[in-house]
């Protein structure tokens, strides 16, 4: 049988990587890079402080045909690629995933191509430049502090419509708050209506997902993902099943730890119906959120499985620890296809 996994971000790498494992399955991988790119780590690319690109070739089985190019539309049983040529399958896995986009002269951090480009821009400033970041969630912070940690010597301001770290509990916040202080990152509540004179606007704020999906005429919610079944298969097309940010999962939350399970229960589903055995419904459970405050500090937020804050939360070095480790094993898991998670809460 011939599967095809569109998109190798974390939910698709992993997603292939366990097929072949698990099956006989002749699996291809569509990626428009030839990198494997670890998302948590672009505000780190962006300062110069670290790397978030892997090849492809590291990252999947040798027994995965790799294309590194764009698809242009899934049609019955074919996908059509960008460059005219069609590969057909029996099954697809749709993980194309996000799609960031930023207001004209901004760079979008959740895009490496943006990313590059914010690179290379912040690194051509002098000090003394200003430098927006516009989005008070994670990511947002991420990259204000990141930036203010790496360039001591310019004015990082974070601008938030809401509180910033809103999706953590008050303590977390608090800590947050103060590491940002101690960094020297101006926080302000407001809508982003320009430049206002910064040097580089650096934009935090990543809901949108790619065309494809509605382009190819799949159910898909407002937001554009693909209205799945309890199974994760599309409601439209059940040969094909999708996971990750492009994958309308009730109560799913953007990140990596939602992708790998996604990816990791699809692949298996579709393992259990090549071997005539009958699908399982997907389930799943948070732990926490983790947030980076530059190279030496993190704040560690636990979870109950639905996601709601508990009061435990730790920040500081020890923290930063368990971030990275935290980064590396989401890595780790989509290379090696091993990963276990939380049922969700009944």
């Amino acid at each position: 049988m011939k599967v095809v996994v569109i998109g190798a971000g974390y939910a698709g790498t992993i997603a292939a990587n366990r097929l072949v494992k698990k099956s006989g399955a002749e699996v291809t991988v569509v990626n428009p890079r030839p990198g494997f790119v670890e998302r948590v780590r672009l505000h780190e690319h962006i300062a110069g402080s670290g790397s978030a690109v892997t090849p492809l070739t590291e990252m999947l089985d040798p027994r995965i045909r790799l294309i590194v190019g764009s698809v242009d539309k899934i049609g019955d049983g074919t996908l059509l690629l960008a460059d005219g040529t069609s590969l057909p399958f029996d099954r697809a896995i749709y993980a194309a995933g996000g799609a960031p986009t930023a207001p004209a002269g901004a760079f979008a951090v959740g895009s490496l191509e943006a990313a590059q480009g914010a690179r290379e821009a912040l690194a051509a400033l002098p000090d003394g430049a200003a430098v927006i970041v516009v989005g008070g969630g994670l990511t947002g912070i991420e990259t204000a502090a990141e930036v203010a940690e790496s360039r001591p010597g310019l004015r990082v301001r974070l601008l938030s419509e809401g509180e910033v770290g809103a999706s953590l509990g008050p303590g977390a916040r608090a800590r947050v708050r103060r590491e940002l202080d101690r960094l020297g990152v101006a926080v302000e509540r407001g809508t982003f209506v320009g430049a206002d004179g910064a040097d580089l606007v650096l934009w935090a704020i990543a809901t949108q997902v790619s065309d494809l999906a509605a382009r190819s005429g799949l159910a898909v919610d407002d937001a554009g993902r693909v209205v799945v079944d309890g199974f994760l298969r599309s409601v439209s097309d059940p040969r094909i099943l999708a996971v990750g940010d492009g994958a309308a999962v009730p109560g799913a939350r953007l990140s990596c730890q939602t992708a790998l399970p996604q990816g990791a229960h699809g692949a298996d589903n579709l393992a259990r119906e090549l071997a005539g055995e009958p699908m399982r419904a997907y389930s799943m459970g948070y732990t926490g959120q983790n947030v980076s405050i530059g190279r030496r500090s993190a704040v560690i937020q636990a979870a109950r499985r639905d996601d709601t804050p508990t009061r435990i939360q730790f920040g500081g070095r020890a923290a930063a620890l368990v971030k990275e480790q935290i980064c590396r094993m989401a890595k780790g898991a989509a290379r090696t296809a091993r990963y276990a998670w939380l049922p969700a809460p009944r």
